[in-house]
């Protein structure tokens, strides 16, 4: 029998929570009626806030995981852990859910959260296939076999209206068409040099266009200030997760490395061009034919490593590949 209580765990990060939002879809189709709660950390309940048909967002503490556990327990539930960490398994066996769900050994970042699930699924190839077909996967010990990428995202017309407000501060004209460049990236192996940035900016200064630097912590502000001082573009105002959402989806070409606001285009349905370094585009990237990635396949990468003595995979990445992925993207939507 399958129980109808259902705890989604998906804790960080901003873009793979991103890429579990297809699995929930499936499953509230599948089970309209079910209770569903999402386990995740305070940074990601910006983004389920805006995902109608969930019942519950428990927001685990990150440093006193543990303690959280108290907020989601329930027997009569499945617990379905995309995280695939040991601390996410041992938050899906707190959670006293009867079955916990949970991946491969071999797909899992920590093969020891294992242990505390009941049910594991078959090994999912990864290195052709897309994250988000390996978490849609996960249903499939539900009886849920579901190929759909559906990203239920709501933007309130408050968070248009304050956007609206901070563009106003850049002096952007609504009849311009807007292009943002994501420079940031929490990964020092995903940050694209400023001289890259700023050379691509020049050559991509389309007719009608409005370009606007994208950033959001300290580090990424320093990043889109050199690339101002290099191509005098304006850097956006700081901006909240929600804000930076209605942003994406009103822009007309995002151009980002595997960052939160690369998927967050491709779940908008915003035209992309994707810059990949360390990770696999392929895994990791756009999924829409019209949409772009820029990768240079070296012997060292996919990697998936945070920092590099060389980063060679990023040297490799050529600003005129990227430059005209953008002209095709840009044609493309217009």
């Amino acid at each position: 029998m399958i129980i109808k209580n259902f705890l989604i765990i998906r804790l960080s990060s901003l873009g793979d929570i991103i890429h579990t939002l297809p699995a929930f879809s499936a499953l509230r189709r599948r089970f309209p009626g079910a209770r569903i709660t999402w386990a995740v950390e305070e940074k990601g309940k910006e983004i389920l806030e805006l995902v109608p048909g969930l019942d519950e967002i428990a927001v685990i503490d990150r440093k006193k995981w543990w303690r959280s556990a108290k907020n989601i327990r329930q027997k009569d539930q499945t617990a379905l852990d995309f995280q695939g960490l040991v601390k996410s398994a041992l938050l899906a066996y707190l959670s006293r859910s009867r079955r916990r769900i949970g991946f491969h050994p071999k797909n899992l970042r920590e093969p020891l959260a294992s242990l505390f699930y009941t049910e594991k699924i078959d090994y999912v190839d990864e290195s052709d296939s897309h994250v988000i077909s390996k978490n849609l996967r996960l249903l499939r010990r539900l009886g849920i076999e579901d190929e759909n990428y559906e990203f239920p995202l709501v933007l309130p017309e408050t968070v248009k209206s304050s956007l609206a407000a901070k563009l106003a501060e850049v002096s952007f004209p609504e009849k311009k068409r807007l292009i943002v460049y994501n420079l940031g990236a929490a990964w020092e192996t995903k940050r694209w040099f400023p001289e890259k940035w700023a050379e691509l900016i020049e050559k991509t200064r389309f007719d009608g266009s409005f370009p606007l630097l994208l950033w959001g912590t300290d580090k990424e502000k320093s990043l889109a200030l050199a690339v101002h001082e290099k191509a005098g573009v304006p850097l956006s105002p700081f901006l909240t997760i929600k804000e930076v959402l209605a942003l994406i989806k009103k822009a007309e070409l995002l151009v980002s490395g595997d960052t939160f606001a690369l998927q967050a285009a491709c779940a908008l349905s915003t035209p992309v061009v994707g810059l990949f370094g360390p990770t696999n585009p392929r895994r990791n990237g756009p999924f829409r034919p019209a949409d772009r990635m820029v990768f240079h396949k070296l012997d060292c990468n996919p990697c998936y490593k945070r920092t590099c003595p060389t980063l060679n995979c990023l040297k490799a990445l050529r600003v005129e590949d990227a430059v005209e992925a953008a002209k095709e993207v840009w044609k493309s939507h217009d």
